[in-house]
């Protein structure tokens, strides 16, 4: 018999389909159900609102960074250079489906409390992968510290990027110009990140 895992593996990818084919309005709940041959019961038993069913695609895409990174770490000589390469890696990921990408930006922005640990989840695992960037290591060891003045950055970036996907899901700037940005913001807090370090 199927389990739970396995069907929810599949609600998620028939929402990503529906998500990049349409958008946001065409991840229907009982549409979901129906392509992913799932009873509307089922459904609800793992997924409560489409927004949490979107935000489950992202923590998806987020695994997938996870992995990218594992195998193929950003590289460079400097933390710059390698916390742009995350940056674009992690752009080109989020955005080379646009339409699901879109939808996953605004299911993020509902501001509905009761996902409001699922994203936090999502923001860990990015300061892992940004933590592991700055250090030039593949990935932070399970149980390994990432230091306050990492996690402070981090979050700081992370805030950067989205405010900078966002001005790309409204048509303000490329995916390039997302990169950019998020070069020049990275080159300011690590500047002032290698002045609280001499400092310590």
């Amino acid at each position: 018999m199927e389990d739970m895992e396995e069907r929810t593996r599949r609600i998620v990818a028939t929402a990503v389909e529906l998500a990049e084919e349409g958008g946001f309005e065409a991840v229907r709940m009982r549409d979901v159900a129906s392509h992913a041959g799932v009873a509307l019961g089922t459904f609800y038993k793992r997924f409560r609102s489409k927004e949490d069913l979107l935000i489950a695609a992202l923590e998806l895409e987020a695994e997938r960074l996870g992995k990218r990174m594992e195998g193929k770490p950003p590289q460079g000589a400097t933390r710059l250079e390698r916390v742009t390469g995350f940056f674009s890696a992690a752009t080109k990921g989020m955005t080379k489906k646009p339409n699901l990408a879109k939808a996953v930006i605004r299911a993020v922005s509902s501001g509905d409390p009761e996902l409001a640990q699922k994203v936090a989840n999502f923001h860990h695992g990015i300061t892992q992968l940004i933590a592991a960037a700055l250090r030039g290591e593949a990935v932070i060891e399970e149980g390994g510290e990432v230091s306050e003045l990492e996690k402070t950055v981090s979050y700081l970036l992370q805030n950067m990027w989205f405010a900078a996907l966002v001005g790309w899901s409204s048509g303000l700037h490329t995916r390039k110009a997302v990169v950019d940005q998020m070069r020049v913001a990275a080159e300011l807090l690590l500047r002032g990140m290698a002045e609280v370090e001499r400092e310590q």
